[in-house]
């Protein structure tokens, strides 16, 4: 796909009959959900790095949208990439997502251990080598918070420095022309310099019902799209394909006011 014609959908702008673009001599590379499928994520990085080596050279910028962890099987391994430099040639930005904020929280207290363990984080304590208890009430419902501070315990020291490092210091959001990209979204009607941190990690129907233009094309993931292809609207482009269970993984190329589809 080299354009949104070829797709259907509606292009891009910015204002009326404006494109966005990207600096000259950059190319942006950005990738969705990954959730724990650190295989999907190897060979979207070969054909990646094919797709730079094929092309004229450029500063070549690799954007991550978040949800690296949790439902897919190897949240450690996709951690243990991304924290040592995911690809040679490429400046490097990973973007947070709920779920490293669960991941995040849970390591700050055991509060968030039932949610991140409803929404997949028994997977990703599987992949550090712990796991999680479960406990049922005579009803058959989990029973809140069994072993979650022993867990907790288990955790931190199965945690490498350099994956604390990696998560601690992941960004909000990040800019490159025309284009915001941010793990889920933004709030209409609030400027984009005074987005609040919740919503750009979580929001979606307010976002995704909004014809609004936002400033910047918003280039996210976070909720899977129901056609499990990338879908691209014209405030924004959505690339979360649902790679944990499609085995579709997907990256967004952007250079000049040109943009196409890498995907597993």
């Amino acid at each position: 796909m080299d354009n949104a014609t070829d797709t259907g959908c509606a292009v891009p702008e910015i204002s009326p009959g404006i494109p966005p673009k990207i600096p000259v001599g950059r190319r942006i590379y950005a990738i969705g959900d990954i959730h724990g499928r650190a295989d999907l994520l190897s060979l979207l990085m070969e054909r990646v790095q094919a797709d730079a080596a094929a092309r004229p050279e450029a500063e070549k910028v690799l954007v991550f949208l978040g949800d690296y962890i949790d439902r897919g099987e190897d949240s450690f391994a996709v951690i243990e990439t991304l924290a040592t430099g995911a690809a040679e040639g490429f400046r490097l930005v990973c973007l947070k997502g709920n779920h490293e904020e669960f991941l995040l929280q849970f390591l700050n207290g055991t509060t968030a251990y039932d949610n991140w363990m409803m929404n997949g984080g028994d997977a990703t304590l599987e992949s550090y080598g712990i796991r999680p208890q479960r406990g049922f009430s005579i009803i058959g419902m989990l029973r809140p918070g069994r072993g979650a501070e022993s867990i907790r315990e288990r955790f931190i020291h199965a945690l490498p420095p350099r994956h604390l490092e990696f998560l601690s210091a992941l960004k909000l959001r990040h800019q490159e022309g025309d284009y915001l990209f941010v793990h889920a979204g933004v709030r209409p009607g609030v400027p984009l310099d005074r987005q609040d941190e919740e919503d750009l990690i979580w929001i979606r129907g307010d976002f995704f019902n909004s014809d609004a233009q936002f400033g910047k094309v918003i280039v996210h993931g976070h909720s899977i799209s129901l056609s499990l292809e990338a879908e691209v609207r014209a405030n924004r482009i959505g690339i979360d394909t649902g790679a944990y269970m499609s085995g579709r993984l997907t990256c967004l190329v952007l250079e000049d006011s040109a943009y196409r589809f890498i995907t597993t």
